[in-house]
């Protein structure tokens, strides 16, 4: 899968890069939070010390922001994904990835209202993984 950025989103992928000196992988904007997907090792730069960084970006940008740190390991990157939400489980078979929650909240926030969370988590590891389907247990 071949990923293109406009003008803005290489402005925005500037300015992240600017602001924390960490590495960006990739970025991607959902309806209502901007997802930025930094190099292995790098999160902890891109936050910032109490999450300095991100608190700015927040009120620069004027949305939601997320930065999460990009996994080669499926199971992995949907934890970091997921977080701060936690699964009891994550399994794959087949190209269809399981998570097992925790409660009942949890779930709910994991599928978000008409299933909207976890489509754009679908998205997101589609990006870098074969995936066919995320589901929630």
């Amino acid at each position: 899968m071949t990923i293109k950025y406009d003008i803005r989103s290489m402005q925005l992928m500037s300015s992240f890069e600017k602001i924390t000196r960490s590495k960006l992988k990739d970025f991607f904007e959902t309806d209502d939070m901007l997802i930025f997907i930094v190099q292995p090792m790098q999160l902890r730069r891109a936050l910032g010390p109490q999450g300095k960084n991100a608190k700015f970006l927040r009120r620069k940008f004027n949305k939601n922001i997320k930065i999460v740190e990009y996994n080669p390991n499926k199971i992995t990157f949907i934890k970091n994904m997921i977080y701060p939400l936690k699964a009891l489980k994550i399994t794959e078979e087949d190209g269809i990835v399981t998570i097992k929650g925790p409660d009942r909240e949890t779930k709910a926030l994991l599928i978000g209202r008409n299933a909207s969370n976890l489509r754009a988590l679908e998205d997101a590891v589609r990006r870098y993984f074969d995936v066919k389907e995320i589901k929630v247990v």
